[in-house]
């Protein structure tokens, strides 16, 4: 029987730095490492880091955090939520995770995406008209580096590798390495072809419309010979739990609708409404914001 897995993932999200102090972002940092030794106490499965750059989040380098926490827990898995790949270089990707991996004892996973914003393509002088070729691009060595020790490799944005060594290896080599996706058939049809396993983000609308996309990657990756029960897939939602479910609802709502409509202001969404967190909220909705009981229900029905 296949094992499921219960981690957390946090993008580090704080009120926006002003001026040149890093202030929020200082204690942010300070309480994340507190949350991934917590979880790992209370024995979660996995703790992932996002990466961004922007004002109203801590963390930029997944993989500095994820190294410290390294050092401060015993059993937990530490990954990205995402690495921005496509503005990455897949040498120093691979480098830093295997830095992580030897620290923690082989507990690095890497989840490589595009991100949800942009702001790291203007930053290390990449053109968003890349974006496809980009990833293609870059994953396709991340994997190489991933399987071999020593790479050739020629492509189109970066300076092609001739039978050089990327090291300090990983304690077992490879990194395990998830396709971090929003639901497009044309991921779900990519990891499956990669062999990679899926991870997909579902913060909106009701979670049973994707079930035609993780079919279509089930049945993809069958077709390519995998067996069903090898077939990993990870499901991420917002969660706030608490004793009481209007109690928690009425907790979350504020910071919720806050970071939603920040972000939908630069994407040009409206406000988000009570109502529509409601709906969210609702027992076949995204949103996991209740009591315990109703968030056990709702994960069982996601699954």
């Amino acid at each position: 029987m296949k094992k499921i897995e219960f981690g957390v993932m946090s993008f580090a999200d704080m009120p926006p730095e002003t001026g040149e102090q890093g202030t929020n972002a200082e204690v942010r940092i300070k309480n994340l490492l507190e949350e991934i030794k917590l979880s790992d106490e209370l024995g979660i499965d996995v703790f992932g880091v996002g990466e961004h750059h922007r004002p109203d989040y801590a963390v930029s380098s997944p993989t500095t955090v994820l190294a410290a926490a390294a050092a401060i827990t015993k059993n937990i898995k530490l990954t990205s939520a995402v690495t921005v790949l496509s503005s990455e270089d897949p040498v120093r990707v691979y480098q830093q995770f295997a830095t992580v991996d030897l620290i923690s004892g082989g507990r690095a996973e890497i989840m490589a995406g595009r991100g949800s914003f942009i702001e790291s393509f203007p930053l290390f002088g990449y053109n968003l008209q890349d974006y496809d070729e980009l990833f293609d691009e870059k994953l396709d060595l991340l994997l190489e580096i991933n399987k071999q020790e020593k790479v050739d490799w020629t492509g189109k944005h970066r300076a092609a590798i001739s039978n050089l060594g990327v090291y300090p290896r990983a304690v077992n080599g490879n990194i395990p390495v998830w396709l971090a996706a929003g639901g497009t058939p044309a991921s779900a049809i990519r990891a499956a072809k990669l062999d990679l396993p899926l991870m997909l983000a579902i913060i909106g609308g009701m979670p049973e419309q994707f079930t035609r996309f993780i079919n279509l990657y089930k049945s993809s990756a069958m077709q390519l010979g995998r067996k069903e029960e090898d077939i990993q897939v990870g499901i991420n939602n917002h969660v706030f739990v608490g004793e009481d479910s209007e109690a928690t609802a009425d907790a979350f709502f504020p910071f919720y609708a806050q970071m939603m409509d920040r972000v939908g202001r630069d994407r040009g969404w409206q406000p988000i409404t009570r109502d529509q967190y409601e709906y969210m909220r609702s027992p076949k909705g995204a949103l996991m914001v209740g009591s315990v009981e109703e968030v056990t229900e709702k994960l069982l029905y996601e699954y």
